[in-house]
């Protein structure tokens, strides 16, 4: 067993606001090369005003619509304020249909973070599908008006296509929903232990009474973005309460700008791969 206790901290509320307060400060100076938080020039901003090359919909130049409502978003998507219809879980074949010997944590539904990923990344509703148009407060089943163009979009139907199109069958993927460490953590945290020692150590704060799990990218001792974050889930049949799981945005954040592949830091010498994993 391998002990999590050396890289756990349990944070008073106060002091963990502080500490990300810090963090924020702490992006601006960072290493990799235009890691910042700037969707407007990524390819995940679809309106009017998105990169040369990109999909984008004449419907609207807003960035955020297409995600993000201030009012009325899906309270099935555990992101802040959802503006897309999730599918139903059970839709997805995930990689556990594999039956492989080497998963020896528990996979979960399809969930938390993942499934709002995939609402646009499993090619099956109009990336203009949304629940709120900009300023409409009325849910339509898409804006209405406008057309699409770019690489990867159907331009008939607005949905994802090519690459980017990940379908329902992801099971070639890498694994999303499972717990992290080769099965979680065999106690709660901070006495308990990895389950498998082919996983490095996971940190954790504590916040509002919640502990929060990353793996530590870098040499200070704070979350940030370029960390790879694990979501807490509390799945029913899987034991332990709640547990660090990997999900699509433990490597990605949808909001980084300088790489299309929206990787959390560089993967130069497969530096994503081997953050959680000890080989």
């Amino acid at each position: 067993m391998k002990s999590l206790t050396p890289k756990l901290r349990s944070l008073s509320s106060g002091v963990a606001t502080l500490l990300f307060a810090m963090a924020i400060v702490t992006l601006g100076a960072l290493s990799w090369t235009n890691v910042q938080a700037a969707v407007e020039n990524t390819v995940h901003n679809l309106g009017t005003a998105g990169p040369a090359g990109s999909n984008t919909f004449s419907g609207t130049a807003d960035v955020c619509v297409f995600c993000h409502t201030p009012h009325g978003g899906s309270t099935d998507a555990a992101v802040p304020l959802w503006n897309r219809t999730l599918a139903d879980p059970a839709t997805y074949t995930t990689y556990a249909t594999l039956n492989s010997a080497t998963i020896e944590g528990a996979i979960a539904p399809v969930g938390s973070v993942s499934i709002a990923c995939l609402s646009c990344h499993d090619g099956t509703q109009a990336m203009d599908s949304v629940l709120n148009e900009p300023g409409s407060g009325l849910t339509n089943p898409t804006f209405g008006g406008g057309t699409w163009t770019g690489p990867n979009v159907n331009i008939g139907t607005g949905e994802m296509i090519n690459a980017p199109n990940l379908g329902q069958d992801i099971s070639n993927d890498h694994p999303i929903g499972i717990q992290y460490g080769g099965g979680g953590l065999t106690a709660a945290a901070p006495s308990g232990t990895l389950a498998d020692e082919d996983f490095n150590d996971a940190s954790f704060v504590d916040i509002n009474g919640t502990n929060v799990f990353w793996v530590e990218t870098g040499t200070n001792t704070t979350r940030d973005k370029t960390d790879m974050i694990l979501y807490n889930r509390d799945v029913t049949g899987i034991a332990g309460g709640l547990q660090p799981f990997v999900e699509c945005a433990s490597c990605h954040d949808p909001h980084v700008e300088g790489t299309t592949t929206f990787l959390r830091t560089s993967n130069d010498n497969s530096a994503v791969c081997l953050a959680c994993h000890n080989k």
